[in-house]
């Protein structure tokens, strides 16, 4: 009696070990696994911040020359104020056209008109004076 509860006790404590055993590369397998895929997850997260630190170069090459086309529009922009306040004002304009409407050019004679004028009033008096 002795030597079967020996022997079972030893068989019990077989399957003790060999249970504990395949528990043991089962827990290996799995710790195997999450090394490879932590791993992984480096790589990837690796990858993953040197692509956002290019991407982040880019957009800041990018938003300095934004910049540099926003500082541009704005002295674009300043210098034309400063050229529209040179123009002339409608009153300034109005008080213009009525001296014009005044004078009226139209009647104005040229340089060459009071020459042939002059000519023809010569010509007239020495006509006429001989």
């Amino acid at each position: 009696m002795a030597t079967e509860q020996t022997t079972t006790q030893s068989i019990d404590m077989n399957e003790f070990l060999n249970n504990l055993a395949s528990r043991l590369r089962l827990l290996e397998e799995r710790y195997q696994q999450l090394r490879e895929t932590i791993e992984l997850v480096n790589e990837n997260l690796v990858e993953e911040r040197k692509n956002l630190i290019k991407e982040t170069r880019n957009l800041n090459i990018e938003l300095k020359n934004l910049k540099k086309d926003l500082i541009e529009v704005s002295e674009t922009i300043n210098h034309i104020v400063k050229e529209v306040k040179l123009f002339a004002r409608k009153d300034s304009l109005k008080v213009l056209e009525k001296y014009i409407n005044m004078w009226n050019p139209l009647h104005f004679t040229t340089e060459d008109d009071v020459k042939r004028l002059i000519k023809e009033e010569l010509k007239k008096v020495a006509e006429g004076g001989e």
